[in-house]
């Protein structure tokens, strides 16, 4: 069960790390300009990362119960979801949505 626990913590990283990287390509590629398209290919994944720290993560800023914590999760991944999907890759948002639903999940199932 330890096992399963620590790749489900490591598989969750990798998931934080895509979609950062989904919200970073999506506002680079949705700016008309130099200026808007760094202001969102920067700030968006920024935006992500300041949420995340402030309330999903294991030493977030701000501690809110389980609930809160799986919501701003769910928001932050299906922010990124919808990310993907603009770019035109709905599929891979598809698979994106499903995986980061079973992390969660078993996530969840195995809190301490």
């Amino acid at each position: 069960m330890r096992l399963l626990i620590q790749v489900n913590d490591l598989l969750a990283f990798a998931l934080e790390l895509i979609m950062l990287a989904v919200l970073a390509r999506w506002g680079f590629t949705r700016g008309y300009g130099l200026p808007t398209s760094a202001a969102l290919g920067l700030g968006a994944p920024l935006l992500a990362a300041v949420t995340w720290a402030a309330f999903a993560a294991p030493r977030a800023w701000i501690t809110l119960p389980l609930a809160g914590v799986v919501s701003v999760k769910a928001l932050v991944f299906a922010i990124a979801v919808a990310a993907l999907a603009s770019l035109g890759h709905r599929s891979w948002a598809a698979v994106l949505a499903a995986v980061v639903i079973i992390n969660i999940a078993i996530a969840v199932a195995n809190r301490p």
